[in-house]
């Protein structure tokens, strides 16, 4: 018993772990500027109305602004009729904080452009992928050749390579062949991927070889019995295999970084949070949790649908 409450006790505390990041996140989405600098308001924050200073400056005023109001304002002066206009811009500048947070997230930067981008790429990569990493799996699983157990030996070798270590002359290559700034220099080098063709080749290694045998004696073709056999058993393992794809390059940060120098509209999600630094005086953190918090909750969503699926394929995966 006391030995069940300790683990209960770890996993509880490795939660809170997890999630806290996630707790500040949504929560310096609602807050305003004062109040995440002070660390004050709760979770949602008070909500008080509060004075957009870039929308004011904006509606700063001019010489014929000024003029035009003074059928308006008769009888004041022009510093008189000034200080009414920039009251009136204060008031159409005011609004709740999270208000302000989430209506700059799609202002400040063309947020929609950058969600579609990054659905454009990593729904690109994960297609092609699959096209790679289903018949390498397959024939490693369960075509018998020279060389075979050497070649899944230089997948797992692969596996050890850290991407940092390749980008270079993965840039140079790309620089040479003029794919810099466009969608071939986000997609093309992680089209091959060693883990999916790890993780299919595990799973196929469960799949029953005489269900191969049979479709062999109905006289399909070893791609057919790929993409007609394989792939529809497949269908767990695909689904965890698209969760780590598609989080792992839909949060990729270094290699856009990397290749999209130019050109603002092939930014991807994480390239748009830097449409907000730069303030030193935080008064910006809002909109970036807000923006932040609207790039991760297609992931989440994804993932709760996926679930049950994903676990299955992790589980059955590892099973001989």
């Amino acid at each position: 018993m006391t030995r069940d409450w300790w683990k209960h006790l770890v996993l509880i505390l490795g939660t809170i772990i997890v999630l806290a990041p996630f707790y500040m996140m949504v929560s310096y989405s609602f807050k305003s500027p004062g109040e995440i600098d002070r660390g004050e308001g709760g979770f949602f924050g008070r909500q008080e109305m509060m004075i957009d200073p870039r929308c004011v400056a904006l509606r700063q005023p001019s010489r014929a602004d000024i003029d035009a109001a003074r059928a308006r304002f008769a009888g004041q002066d022009d510093a008189s009729v000034q200080a009414a206009l920039l009251a009136e811009a204060e008031a159409s500048c005011s609004m709740r904080p999270v208000v302000f947070n989430y209506s700059k997230t799609f202002t400040e930067a063309p947020l929609v452009r950058y969600l579609l981008n990054g659905v454009i790429v990593t729904v690109s990569i994960f297609l092609i992928q699959i096209v790679v990493a289903l018949p390498a799996a397959y024939a490693l699983a369960k075509l018998k050749f020279w060389g075979r157990e050497a070649v899944f030996g230089l997948v797992l070798f692969c596996l050890l390579i850290p991407v940092h270590a390749i980008a270079l002359p993965l840039y140079i290559g790309l620089a040479k062949l003029g794919l810099t700034n466009t969608y071939a220099a986000l997609v093309v080098p992680w089209t091959i991927s060693v883990f999916g063709i790890f993780l299919m080749r595990q799973f196929f290694m469960t799949v029953p070889d005489d269900l191969i045998d049979a479709a062999r004696m109905d006289g399909m073709s070893e791609l057919a019995i790929v993409w007609r056999v394989m792939l529809p058993t497949a269908i767990p393992a695909l689904l965890a295999f698209a969760i780590f794809s598609v989080v792992a390059h839909w949060n990729d940060y270094f290699w856009p970084r990397i290749v999209v120098t130019g050109n603002r509209d092939l930014f991807t999600p994480p390239l748009g949070l830097r449409e907000f630094k730069g303030d030193g005086d935080g008064s910006f953190f809002g909109p970036m949790m807000a923006t932040a918090t609207v790039i991760v909750t297609p992931l989440i969503v994804a993932f709760l649908l996926a679930q049950r699926r994903f676990i299955e394929g992790i589980t059955l995966s590892g099973m001989k």
